[in-house]
């Protein structure tokens, strides 16, 4: 497959390879595109000539993908959302009624402070109208560097030169279990190897921060994980069905510790504080209401408004 052959590939092919997956059949996947099933039909065949390749096992039943199918497919649906995401920006530009802001957060500040803290901005600038994608800290980063949105609030700093990242709140990590749970109690930080864990994913900032914490820690112990989960409501939520202990950000339980259901558990070298940043591209220059942002976003104090 030559490279020149490969550019003559169109977005009617990658929407028919995207829709036939999703649909599972032509005939359902020619309906959603207004197109005969036929020209479906040829849209995978081209595509198949492109790439000199089949994409469909035809030895099997229904649409099941062979393995260059699988990755044109994961390709196809990338570009058809950033192709997406670009008309809608464009769409918002072109709105002079509101002043469009396009940030990524992760878990921490996404679910629990960011949505308080935007009240602040409303009532100050009623006319900025602040769009929100969420992922992990990893996730934020790249959408940040990828220009998918301009600024990105993620529970750690980062090294990354392409990036500057300016500490904007503090957030508390704890130790805490169900309130009738056995090791409910005092312990030493060593004691944690021994009870199930419940953690966070790869890519977490809570994960990064504790983890070299208790790296860093002497003599501290590998962690009994029992269930890694990508999000802390879901965290939260297996700790009150008490399969286990975690570190969670005081901002995702409060409410939780204020009813008594859970507790906080004294160890030795937690509470752990941590920064949650604003990270911008390197160059990044703010227009008028990004600097309108910020300034609310810097003074907003997520503890005072709990």
């Amino acid at each position: 497959m030559s490279n020149d052959q490969f550019q003559q590939l169109t977005m009617q092919q990658l929407e028919a390879i995207v829709m036939l997956v999703e649909e599972r059949t032509f005939a359902r996947a020619a309906q959603r595109m207004n197109l005969t099933q036929p020209s479906i039909s040829k849209h995978i065949k081209n595509l198949e000539g492109l790439i000199n390749s089949p994409i469909i096992d035809r030895g099997q039943p229904g649409i099941v993908l062979t393995s260059e199918g699988k990755i044109l497919h994961a390709y196809a649906r990338r570009i058809l959302k950033l192709r997406d995401e670009a008309h809608q920006k464009i769409v918002h530009t072109k709105d002079t009624a509101y002043r469009h802001i396009f940030i990524g957060a992760s878990t921490i500040p996404g679910s629990y402070i960011l949505p308080r803290a935007l009240s602040l901005l409303k009532d100050r600038y009623p006319q900025c109208m602040v769009h929100i994608r969420s992922g992990d800290s990893h996730d934020i980063l790249e959408m940040v560097a990828n220009d998918q949105v301009e600024i990105g609030f993620i529970g750690q700093g980062t090294q990354d030169r392409r990036f500057r990242a300016e500490p904007v709140w503090k957030d508390t990590l704890v130790l805490v279990a169900r309130a009738d749970h056995q090791a409910a109690g005092a312990m030493k930080i060593n004691d944690l190897a021994g009870l199930p864990f419940i953690g966070r994913e790869v890519g977490s900032g809570t994960r990064s921060r504790v983890e070299a914490h208790l790296k860093a820690a002497a003599g501290a112990s590998g962690l009994n994980v029992v269930s890694e989960m990508g999000s802390s409501e879901a965290v939260k939520e297996a700790v009150l069905s008490g399969l286990g202990v975690s570190i969670l950000s005081v901002h995702a339980i409060r409410r939780e510790l204020e009813q008594g259901v859970l507790v906080q558990m004294p160890c030795p070298g937690f509470p752990l504080s941590r920064d949650i940043c604003m990270v911008f591209k390197k160059h990044f220059k703010p227009l008028r209401h990004h600097d309108q942002f910020l300034q609310c976003m810097r003074a907003f104090n997520p503890d005072e408004q709990a």
